[in-house]
Formats: structure tokens, C-alpha cells, sequence
């Protein structure tokens, strides 16, 4: 079996999706459908049970997904550090971020580049409903994301940045002249409903179903991207949990963003493709590492690089 092959079968037992993976990997649907068919031959057995709506793996396609992954992971390991072995931390470190959450990291990135003089860092917008894809791509090296990344090909690393919520409503809603608002207050509202790819596991964490005392709170108008929410609150359509950036860095007409004083806090963390963590990527974490997480709306405290 192929290096290409063995990653075709990892990443449609990650997507369960033939679409789905073809468009990851950038080939066909139908050479998706034709390395599965002659891998299931050479084998022989199912490795996925297929339907018209559903895909999912056999017993005999669970065992080969756990044997062939810590190989493919190692593999990938190899030809990373071989290729970081003929340079040095140079160049530029590709950094997904949601929206302009990525300011808030500038300590990071200031230590970074005064530590690493050849190397800088680009930042390229991710959107929360498809956080994941640039990274699986190649299209940035690391990601700065809101936890938890249950994904079965990314490495959840650091907490960076920590920050409160708040919750956004329309000018004039009963909620609007609080100087505060509780979990218990989004039972029986409707909040925006990420559209998919965003990983419902992910979304919980910022989008509960149910309050902490069991009231639901109801899905409402698909949206894509911060921008999206806002127009949709102020359309008077729903209301929506945020994190407490927005209070500073997404203001919108006719919309009210109110502290929510009980709400978990948010973690941010740095995310990578498993196995794939080049040199410049990896001195990146550390140096995050090692200033540790910053509250936002405190000044970063410079540590000794």
C-alpha cells in the first residue's frame, strides 16, 4: 500500500464523508472511491459500511485505522525533521487565526521574531465554521483556536490567551439595559447555529444546547462567520453567545454586547496537524509556552526570552 493510499483510507475514516475527503486531499471523489475499493480487495474485506446517506468504519477497517495511524504519524515525523535538519528557524510561520483575535497575541509573536530574527509570522483569517481545513490543507502552519480540538489528526498544544463572554443582543431586547447576564438568561432564546463543517463538539463549548439548570436553548439561522452573527442579531432574528473580544474589537450597529458573569471561560490554544510540526512551527509553541497564557484585556508580561 502507497504512502498516498494509506493517507486516503486515515483521512476518510476521519471525514466519513467521500466528498468530504476528496475535497481535503485535492483529488476526485472517484480515486477517493477507487484506492478504498482496491484497498478493501487486497485485503479482503469491508473496511467501511456504505449507505446512500452514511459511511462508517467496519470492525476490520477500526483495527487497520489504529495499526496504519501511529505509522503514518511517525512517517510524517521523519520527512518533517529531515527537512527541518538543512535549515534553521527562518522564514515565514503561517498562523491561522479567527478573525482579529490573533492582536491579542502579539507578545507571542513580538518574543518569537526577537528570538528568531530570521523568521516572522503571517497571520491568515480562519472562519468558525470551517476552522480546520487551512491547517489539513497545508494552507498555514498552526492555528489559534478556542478549545477543545477533539480531531483525530490534530494535536491540541498550549493555552495562550484566556478571556471572559458576553452576549450579544439587539438594541431595545428585554436583556439590552443589564449591566450583566447570567447562563440561566439564554434558556429558551434562539442563538445562531454555525453552519457545517464546524464540529458540534467544538460548538458546544460556546453554544450549549441547555443552560446549566437544564433549560434548552434553541438553534436558529445558520451563519458562517462573525460578521454573519452580527448582521442576524441586529436583524433581531436571535441572540449569541461571543467571546469577550468582540466588546472591544466588533462593535456593530444596533447591537448591545453584555457581560455573561457566569460563563466558563475561554481557553485559546495553538493547534497543529499531528506529526507535521516543522521546526519554525515547533520553536513558535515553545516560546508560547513558555510566557504562558495571557488574560485578555491585561498587558502581556515580558519574560525573558
Amino acid at each position: 500500500m502507497e504512502l498516498r493510499e494509506i493517507e486516503i483510507f486515515l483521512a476518510l475514516a476521519d471525514e466519513l464523508h467521500f466528498g468530504r475527503t476528496a475535497e481535503r486531499l485535492h483529488v476526485s471523489q472517484a480515486r477517493v472511491s477507487q484506492v478504498i475499493k482496491a484497498q478493501e480487495r487486497r485485503i479482503g474485506g469491508a473496511l467501511f459500511a456504505r449507505t446512500s446517506r452514511t459511511v462508517t468504519l467496519t470492525p476490520l477497517g477500526e483495527r487497520l485505522r489504529d495499526d496504519l495511524r501511529p505509522a503514518y504519524d511517525a512517517i510524517q515525523q521523519g520527512l518533517t525533521r529531515a527537512a527541518d535538519s538543512v535549515r534553521g528557524v527562518a522564514g515565514v510561520l503561517r498562523l491561522g487565526v479567527l478573525g482579529i483575535v490573533g492582536i491579542e497575541i502579539r507578545n507571542v509573536i513580538d518574543a518569537f521574531v526577537a528570538r528568531y530574527p530570521e523568521a516572522s509570522v503571517s497571520m491568515h483569517e480562519i472562519v468558525f465554521s470551517d476552522p480546520f481545513t487551512a491547517l489539513r490543507d497545508g494552507g498555514v502552519d498552526l492555528i489559534l483556536v478556542w478549545k477543545p480540538v477533539h480531531e483525530p489528526d490534530l494535536t491540541e498544544g498550549p493555552v495562550v490567551l484566556t478571556e471572559g463572554r458576553v452576549l450579544a443582543v439587539w438594541a431595545g431586547h428585554e436583556l439590552a439595559e443589564r449591566e450583566s447576564v447570567s447562563m440561566e438568561d439564554f434558556g429558551g432564546r434562539v442563538v445562531v447555529d454555525p453552519a457545517p463543517p464546524t464540529p458540534e463538539t467544538w460548538i458546544q463549548a460556546l453554544l450549549p444546547r441547555v443552560t446549566p439548570g437544564g433549560r434548552p436553548i434553541l438553534r436558529g439561522p445558520a451563519v458562517a462567520t462573525f460578521h454573519e452573527v452580527l448582521t442576524r442579531v441586529a436583524a433581531r432574528e436571535c441572540v449569541s453567545p461571543l467571546n469577550e473580544h468582540a466588546r472591544q474589537h466588533g462593535s456593530h450597529p444596533g447591537v448591545v454586547l453584555l457581560p455573561v458573569h457566569d460563563a466558563p471561560t475561554t481557553e485559546w490554544v495553538l493547534a497543529w496537524r499531528t506529526g507535521s510540526l516543522s521546526r519554525r512551527a515547533r520553536a513558535f509553541v515553545d516560546v508560547a509556552a513558555s510566557l504562558g497564557p495571557r488574560r485578555f484585556g491585561q498587558d502581556p508580561i515580558d519574560k525573558p526570552s
